[in-house]
């Protein structure tokens, strides 16, 4: 049962990354507009000119890996500090999605821990060399 759980969670992040990381490119789903503050916000990434187009192309990416299931321990590290933006994001400037930031940052966490093992070598407090 544990394991039919934890790929129902891979499986529903995986999902959401590719949609999401897609709806950055083609604007398939309307998103609400943001506050005054989380727009200012966005307005300055989006400034930048790289910064969401690379930002969703690493959602589709990690997206694809959780859903395929190959390299999900590296692409569980690769979503952590994406994870953790999102959820500062919705609960600070913008609380409309707090609930999904909420099951994304969640879901990021509890399957990183499931999944330990596969951090222990870099957990280590002396490097080997």
């Amino acid at each position: 049962m544990k394991n039919k759980v934890v790929l129902g969670l891979r499986l529903v992040l995986g999902l959401m990354l590719v949609v999401f990381g897609l709806n950055g490119f083609f604007q398939f789903l309307p998103m609400p507009p943001p506050t005054p503050e989380g727009g200012a916000y966005l307005g300055a990434l989006a400034g930048t000119g790289y910064f969401f187009p690379f930002l969703k192309a690493t959602e589709v990416l990690v997206g694809v890996a959780l859903l395929s299931g190959f390299f999900v321990p590296l692409a569980l590290v690769v979503l952590a500090p994406i994870s953790i933006q999102i959820l500062l994001y919705h609960m600070f400037l913008d609380t409309s999605n707090v609930v999904m930031a909420l099951f994304i940052f969640g879901v990021n966490l509890a399957l990183g821990l499931l999944q330990i093992q596969a951090y222990k070598p870099l957990l280590t407090a002396k490097a080997s060399n």
